[in-house]
C-alpha cells in the first residue's frame, strides 16, 4: 500500500517530474519564467508541452484544458483531446507549444459587463506557469489567465497577478532602505480557512431551496443549535470522518497541504485549513479544494453546503484569509524581531496595513461582499459589515506611546530621541484573538475574516495587495529622500498611525457602542452588496487600480456591473423558489392539516355536542391565521419582483431587490416560520432545519 508521502502531489507537474521530464536547459529556462516572469521561448515552450503530456499520458491522461477563473466566480475548462489524426488513419497523441501557452475559448458567454457583446466571442486564454498543471479525471489542467480578442481582463487571476508583482516591487523598496540587499522577490503569502456543512444527500434533495439556492429560504429554528457549545471541536462522527479522510487522500494527490479539520461551532458545520502558500497558489488551491469537497460529499451520500448561510439563527460560514509578507529567503515582514532594525521594519509594515485598510475600506467591503455574504455578516461570530482592525492591547500601546522629539547633546548638538524602538520580548500570541473583528491582527500575520465561504478569494486579495502596496510606496518614496533614515522612518510610523488609528479597535464589534463610535470616525457600515459595491466606482479606487496597471476605468466599471447584476439575479432566483415552495408545497400541506383538524371538530360534535373542541379551534384559528398572512403577503412580493424587474440599469434593479424584495421575503418567512411550528410533522412537505443539521 502507498502511503502519503509517496502519494503526495502525484496528480501535479510539480518541479520533481518537471526534473524528471524536462532536460536541464529546458527546466532553467521554465524556472527562470517562473522566478522573474522571462518570457518563454517558444521552443522551449515545446519542449515542456510535449514533457507535460508524456507526463498527464503517463498517468492515465487522454485531454488537457485551460483551467481559468471567469467572473463567474466558479471556474471553466473547455476539453480537448491529445490525439492527432494521421494521414494513415491512425492517431498519435500530441500537444504544442502553442497549445500549451494560449487557448482560445467562447468570451461571449461569460460575464463581461459589458465588455464583450455576443457576437464578440473569442477570447484567449494564456498559461500561468507559476501555478503548477495538475491531473484531474484523466485530464491535464493547465492554469491559465483569461482575456478578450481586445485585450480586456474577464478572469480573475489576471489582476491577482498583477496585483502580486505591485506588492513586491514597492516592498522591495523598503527593504533595500533597511539594508535587505539580497531579496530578489517578496510574495504575499495566504492561508485559507474553509468552513462548509455536510447534510443527508437524500434529504438534500427533497429541499428545492437547497438545490437551487444553496441554502434554507423556509425552515423554522430547532429547539437546540449551538446554544450548547457541544459541536465546537467535538469528537467528528464516522460519516464526517470518512468524508475529511477521503478529501484529504484527494487534496494530498493534488499537492494541496491540507493540515487542520475539525467541527465548528454549528451543527453539520466544519472547517478544512491549508498551509499557507503565496496567493496565486492559494487561491487556485482552494478553488480545487470547494470542487472536491462537493464531488467527495456527492460520492459519500452527502451534500457538502457552501453557502454563506444555510441556515437561518446558527452561525454561517467563512473562509478567513490569513495574509503575511513573505522574502524568498523565508522572512515573514510582519514578524517581531529580536533587534532594533527588525523591529523598526515590523512596525513599519503594520502601520503600512493600517494606512491600506484605513484608505479603502469601502473596497474590501465591495470585494468581499455579495447576496449570500449578506446574510452572514453581523452575527454569529460573523465580523459586522463596518470595517476595523484588531491589534491587541500591547501592539496598540507600542504604537500609542512612540514618541519623536529633540534633545540637546553633551556638546550642545541636537539629537533624536526616538522613543519606542524596540518591541521587548514581542511574541507571536501576544494578545486574545477577537473574533468580532473583520481583520486582526495575530502575531505574525492580518486575518481579513470578512471573505464568504464560496467567495473566489482572489478579489479581496487583489484589494489588499494594491492598497498596502500603494501605501509602501508612498513610505519609500519619502524614506528614499531622508537625510536621517533612522529618524524619519520612526516619524513616519508615527505619524502614520496618528492619521490612521480611527480604524483600530481592540473591543467588541458587535456591540451598539461600536457603531455608534464607527459612525463618529466616519467608517462605513454597509446594509447590503448594492450599497457597497458601488465603491467600486468610486474615482479614488479606480485611481488606485490604475495607478498599479491592475485594472483600467473600463474593467473596473464592468466588475462593477456584473456584481450588481449577479446580486439582482441571485435574489430573483430566492425570491421565485420561495414563492414556489409557498404555493405549492406550503399552502397546500397547511390546508390539508386543517382539513384533518376540522374533520375531528366535525367528529367530535357528532358524538356529542356537549364534547368540547375549544383546543382544535383555537389551533385551526391560528393556522388560518398564518395561511391567510402568506397568501396577502405573496402578491406584494410578485409586485417587487415586478418592479425590480422594470428597473432601467443594474443599480436601481439592485437597490429594489435589496430593499422591497427582501424585505418581503423576510416577512413571508416569518409567517411561514411560524406555521411550521403548528403543522403536524407528517403533513409538512419538506425536511425541516431539524432534520438536516442533525442528520449526519
Amino acid at each position: 500500500m502507498e502511503t502519503i508521502t509517496e502519494t503526495y502531489g502525484s496528480y501535479v507537474f510539480d518541479d520533481k517530474e518537471m526534473r524528471r521530464y524536462l532536460p536541464k536547459e529546458s527546466y532553467d529556462a521554465l524556472k527562470a519564467t517562473i522566478k522573474v516572469g522571462k518570457e518563454l521561448d517558444i521552443n522551449i515552450a515545446n519542449v515542456v508541452a510535449n514533457a507535460m503530456k508524456d507526463w498527464a499520458v503517463a498517468n492515465g491522461a487522454t485531454h488537457y484544458t485551460h483551467w481559468f477563473q471567469p467572473l463567474t466566480g466558479a471556474t471553466a475548462e473547455k476539453h480537448d483531446s491529445f490525439i492527432s489524426p494521421q494521414k494513415d488513419g491512425s492517431v498519435i497523441m500530441e500537444f504544442k507549444g502553442s497549445e500549451l501557452i494560449k487557448g482560445e475559448p467562447d468570451a461571449s458567454s461569460f460575464p463581461s459587463g459589458g465588455l464583450r457583446a455576443t457576437f464578440e466571442a473569442r477570447g484567449y486564454t494564456a498559461w500561468d506557469p507559476t501555478s503548477f498543471a495538475f491531473i484531474k479525471e484523466k485530464t491535464l489542467c493547465i492554469p491559465t489567465a483569461f482575456c478578450s480578442y481586445s485585450g480586456e481582463v474577464l478572469d480573475k487571476k489576471t489582476p491577482l497577478l498583477r496585483s502580486m508583482e505591485a506588492i513586491n516591487e514597492q516592498t522591495i523598496r523598503i527593504l533595500k532602505l533597511f539594508g535587505y540587499k539580497n531579496v530578489q522577490r517578496v510574495n504575499a503569502s495566504v492561508g485559507l480557512e474553509q468552513e462548509y456543512f455536510l447534510i443527508d444527500k437524500n434529504l438534500f434533495n427533497k429541499r428545492r431551496d437547497l438545490k437551487f439556492c444553496g441554502r434554507t429560504l423556509l425552515g423554522s429554528k430547532p429547539p437546540k443549535g449551538q446554544e450548547l457549545e457541544d459541536h465546537y471541536f467535538g469528537a467528528i462522527k464516522p460519516r464526517v470522518a470518512r468524508f475529511m479522510e477521503e478529501l484529504n487522500s484527494q487534496l494530498w494527490k493534488f499537492g494541496i497541504p491540507a493540515k487542520t479539520e475539525h467541527n465548528e461551532t454549528a451543527p453539520a458545520q466544519h472547517e478544512l485549513a491549508s498551509v499557507h502558500s503565496n496567493v496565486n497558489l492559494a487561491v487556485d488551491r482552494n478553488l480545487l479544494i470547494m470542487e472536491e469537497m462537493k464531488k467527495t460529499a456527492d460520492k459519500l451520500g452527502l451534500s457538502c453546503l457552501l453557502h454563506e448561510k444555510p441556515f437561518e439563527g446558527i452561525n454561517g460560514s467563512g473562509k478567513h484569509n490569513n495574509w503575511s509578507l513573505v522574502t524568498d529567503d523565508g522572512k515573514n515582514l510582519l514578524e517581531p524581531g529580536d533587534n532594533y532594525k527588525e523591529n523598526t521594519r515590523f512596525l513599519l509594515f503594520v502601520v503600512a496595513v493600517v494606512c491600506a485598510m484605513d484608505r479603502y475600506n469601502d473596497l474590501l467591503c465591495a470585494t468581499t461582499a455579495s447576496a449570500s455574504n449578506d446574510c452572514r455578516l453581523g452575527g454569529d461570530e460573523a465580523p459586522p459589515s463596518v470595517v476595523s482592525i484588531f491589534l491587541g492591547d500591547e501592539l496598540t500601546q507600542t504604537l500609542e506611546s512612540i514618541d519623536v522629539g529633540m534633545q540637546t547633546g553633551r556638546k550642545g548638538k541636537q539629537q533624536m530621541v526616538l522613543g519606542v524602538h524596540v518591541l521587548p520580548d514581542f511574541p507571536k500570541d501576544s494578545s486574545d484573538r477577537n473574533r468580532t473583528s473583520p481583520i486582526a491582527f495575530t502575531g505574525n500575520k492580518f486575518e481579513f475574516r470578512m471573505l464568504g465561504s464560496q467567495l473566489n478569494a482572489s478579489e479581496p486579495n487583489v484589494v489588499i495587495n494594491t492598497a498596502v502596496a500603494e501605501t509602501l510606496c508612498d513610505f519609500a518614496d519619502i524614506l528614499e529622500k531622508a537625510e536621517n533614515f533612522d529618524v524619519e522612518v520612526v516619524r513616519l510610523i508615527k505619524n502614520t498611525y496618528e492619521k490612521h488609528k480611527r480604524i483600530v479597535f481592540n473591543g467588541n464589534n458587535y456591540s451598539e457602542e461600536w457603531k455608534e463610535e464607527a459612525k463618529k470616525r466616519g467608517l462605513f457600515n454597509f446594509k447590503s452588496t448594492a450599497e457597497a459595491a458601488q465603491s467600486l466606482i468610486e474615482r479614488k479606487n479606480i485611481a488606485l487600480f490604475e495607478k498599479f496597471g491592475i485594472f483600467t476605468s473600463a474593467e473596473v466599471t464592468s466588475r462593477y456591473s456584473i456584481v450588481m447584476d449577479h446580486y439582482s439575479k441571485t435574489v430573483r432566483i430566492e425570491a421565485v423558489t420561495m414563492l414556489e415552495m409557498l404555493n405549492s408545497e406550503v399552502i397546500p400541506a397547511a390546508i390539508e392539516y386543517s382539513k384533518v383538524i376540522a374533520q375531528s371538530i366535525s367528529a367530535k360534535k357528532q358524538v356529542s355536542l356537549s364534547m368540547s373542541c375549544i383546543s382544535e379551534t383555537k389551533l385551526l384559528e391560528r393556522i388560518e391565521k398564518y395561511i391567510n398572512r402568506i397568501l396577502q403577503k405573496i402578491p406584494e412580493l410578485e409586485g417587487a419582483l415586478e418592479d425590480a424587474d422594470l428597473m432601467p440599469d443594474v443599480t436601481s434593479r439592485a437597490i429594489t431587490c435589496s430593499t422591497s424584495v427582501i424585505s418581503q421575503m423576510q416577512a413571508l418567512r416569518t409567517s411561514c416560520d411560524s406555521l411550521e411550528q403548528l403543522i403536524g410533522h407528517k403533513y409538512w412537505p419538506y425536511p425541516t432545519n431539524e432534520e438536516l443539521i442533525f442528520s449526519v
